[in-house]
């Protein structure tokens, strides 16, 4: 739970707190999701047996429908919202999920009800894995409804569309629902479950909306309440003083404003550079933050999209199209491309991904070159190919890099094929040898999202330990600050393409640290940039010395909060 400032509940009654996720202040109606449909699973009729291979089909042609739906919804967005709705279509054609289903239709269960029990199965064995693996349990139930309801000729289920401006609240939001949000109508988010970096919470920085997780009384705000969301100071108050909010509200719009009014470039107040750079999924989603001229360049373009939903591995000429549509978005400018991260909750359906018990631990990332090299290969010839021509060079890293001699082994390769290499620094093995890491490649990358789930030994998606996956905690923060050192050392580049980067106040925290650049949602970067030109580098580094000094990251932010204000 986080401390509530009494000067910022706008006598507000009750007030609740959690995990601020995205800065801002909305001020609306509550509203929350419909009903899901609930199958019978005790007392629904046997299905004769000369009718269960019929009732088998149903059911596949539902998931088929399901999966449909939300692959053309992917191929409609963008970004983080693409990504997640394409891997939650892949759940709908789960074949482990339907065969479960099957059998139970085997045995004599309706499809609604054997859609529903073999969902069980999956929720209760994601559950016990735990890790990236548990963040499949909100998407997997959202399938099953989804499958359901088409089985049983109901409407679809989702968000509903309010008449005026409303705050979202639920226990969890799918990805499948949070991706279709409408920020013109939905104007906040807050959820009872989640943590700072959950599908929620990622899409929210798209959407550039105020959204706070893991309020652990979030019941106590009834639906159709009038409400506030502060998203700087994770607090969601009920009947708040309408004067009192509305004039915070115009000056949360003036500050949003100005922010939509940044053109850059990155700089604090005495000049310092700091790049503003954008995270991307895909062409569309790469053009969508070039359009406005303010960032200046993609600090992480996510490649998996290209992956997820093919049968087989994508050839070196069609990956080769889909990279150079990002790098010809920002002509001339910093493009840093990340090879493959599937694994774990990103399974790909052209490789034998083993059982783990801990996948979130396991064969993700760079480590499945290890059983299957030419995937890695065939990426970077076509990356190399798609910079062809006059084209910028590619500045391209690796995810899941635990050793030196791994990083030395992936900037062989990328050197061979004319680029500039670097790798992530999500496990903290890699922080701790930033120094000889760094001697081996030309940039490193920092993944706060991971980085902060493996230093604080917590689940990122457990509303539980939300306070623990927050990239404010000092111990993350030392490690940063012990990458930046070594870059500084070095001369070479630092950047962070987490999460945390959206976040205008740590944004300074992160310069102060050594941070050379910092990549986010399209829509995160002028908040960011705007709040980095209002300070020096001094009061950076100040802001940082305090954050890393404090005990507790709602700590940090306070001590940051008040050395930038002095």
């Amino acid at each position: 739970m986080q401390s509530v400032d009494p000067a910022h509940t706008y006598g507000a009654d009750p007030v609740v707190t959690g995990t601020p996720v995205v800065a801002g202040l909305a001020y609306g109606p509550v509203i929350r999701p419909g009903d899901r449909p609930e199958p019978d699973l005790g007392d629904a009729a046997t299905i004769p047996e000369d009718d269960r291979d019929a009732e088998k089909e149903r059911l596949a042609a539902a998931a088929d429908t399901v999966a449909g739906r939300l692959t053309e919804r992917a191929s409609r967005s963008s970004g983080a919202a693409a990504e997640v709705l394409a891997a939650t279509a892949g759940l709908a054609k789960d074949r482990g999920w339907l065969g479960a289903a099957g059998k139970l239709i085997g045995d004599g269960t309706p499809a609604p009800a054997a859609a529903a029990a073999a969902t069980e199965q999956f929720v209760e064995m994601f559950t016990k894995v735990g890790g990236l693996m548990a963040e499949r349990v909100t998407d997997l139930k959202d399938v099953r409804d989804r499958v359901v309801a088409e089985l049983l000729g109901l409407p679809e289920p989702g968000i509903p569309t309010p008449d005026v401006p409303s705050i979202l609240c639920a226990d969890d939001l799918a990805p499948a629902d949070t991706a279709g949000l409408d920020p013109g109508r939905i104007i906040a988010l807050a959820t009872r479950l989640g943590g700072p970096s959950s599908h929620t919470a990622i899409i929210a920085r798209q959407l550039g909306i105020p959204c706070v997780v893991a309020i652990a009384d979030l019941d106590q705000v009834p639906t159709g309440a009038t409400a506030f969301v502060d998203g700087g100071l994770g607090t969601v108050g009920v009947n708040p003083d309408a004067e009192a909010v509305s004039a915070a509200a115009r000056a949360a719009a003036e500050l949003a404003e100005r922010a939509a009014a940044w053109r850059g470039p990155g700089r604090t107040a005495d000049g310092h550079e700091v790049l503003i750079l954008a995270n991307v999924a895909d062409g569309a989603s790469a053009r969508s933050a070039a359009e406005p001229g303010v960032l200046e360049g993609v600090g992480l373009f996510r490649t998996e999209l290209a992956f997820l939903d093919r049968a087989d591995e994508p050839s070196v000429a069609d990956q080769a199209e889909l990279y150079r549509e990002v790098i010809d978005a920002f002509p001339g400018q910093k493009v840093v491309i990340r090879t493959l991260d599937a694994g774990s909750d990103k399974p790909l359906k052209f490789v034998d991904h083993r059982d783990e018990a801990n996948p979130a631990m396991g064969v993700r990332g760079n480590r499945i070159i290890a059983l299957h090299p030419e995937i890695r290969e065939h990426q970077l010839d076509a990356l190399a190919q798609a910079a062809e021509g006059d084209r910028a060079t590619p500045w391209v890293m690796a995810p899941m890099i635990a050793t030196v001699a791994e990083a030395r082994e992936f900037a062989g390769q990328v050197r061979a094929r004319g680029m500039i290499p670097g790798v992530m620094v999500e496990v903290p093995s890699a922080a701790i040898q930033a120094d000889k890491i760094l001697a081996e490649v030309d940039f490193v990358s920092i993944g706060t999202n991971d980085l902060t789930q493996y230093t604080m030994a917590a689940d990122r998606m457990s509303p539980e330990l939300a306070s623990l996956t927050d990239p404010w905690q000092p111990a993350v923060l030392s490690l940063i600050e012990r990458v930046g050192a070594a870059g500084a050392a070095q001369g070479k580049q630092v950047g962070v393409c987490g999460e945390a980067a959206a976040d205008p106040l740590l944004a300074c925290v992160l310069v102060g640290l050594g941070v050379t650049s910092l990549s986010a949602a399209a829509k995160a970067g002028p908040a960011v940039g705007l709040q980095l030109g209002s300070v020096t580098l001094d009061q950076c580094r100040a802001a940082a010395a305090a954050a890393t000094a404090a005990d507790s990251a709602q700590a940090a932010r306070d001590a940051a909060r008040t050395a930038l204000r002095n």
